[in-house]
């Protein structure tokens, strides 16, 4: 059985008048079950020199109501380049210069493609991957 452990750690002397800490940890399992997710399509990266937007995961790929879980990172070192994320048309954020997200994926069905607009002609890179049942 394949274990994945995903952790996060918030932490900032000066944000608010107290010193902020938090980290959690969870392990990533199968919906309604304590298995490991066992399938991912692993680390890769794509390197684009167009602001066209591109489909990165087609829903339709991915079984629906499953613990799919996706990570994305803007590898550039600028925080004048962003990579606008959407969910089909939903538009969730935009990845600055080394920003990432970590996410829950519910494909459910074709409509729920995951898209990435990069901001830039320029070559800006997208590091990503997706663990899935």
């Amino acid at each position: 059985m394949a274990t994945t452990t995903a952790t996060i750690t918030l932490a900032s002397s000066d944000i608010t008048g107290d010193t902020l800490s938090l980290s959690t940890t969870a392990t990533l399992t199968k919906a309604d079950s304590n298995e490991g997710l066992d399938q991912t399509q692993g680390i890769g990266r794509k390197t684009t020199t167009s602001n066209s937007q591109y489909v990165l995961y087609n829903g339709g790929d991915y079984t629906d109501n499953k613990a799919h879980k996706v990570y994305l990172k803007n590898m550039s070192s600028s925080n004048m380049e962003y990579m606008t994320v959407h969910v089909n048309a939903e538009e969730l954020g935009r990845l600055y210069g080394g920003d990432w997200l970590f996410i829950p994926y519910g494909a459910h069905d074709a409509d729920n493609d995951i898209k990435i607009t990069p901001s830039a002609s320029t070559s800006m890179t997208l590091e990503y991957a997706i663990f899935h049942e």
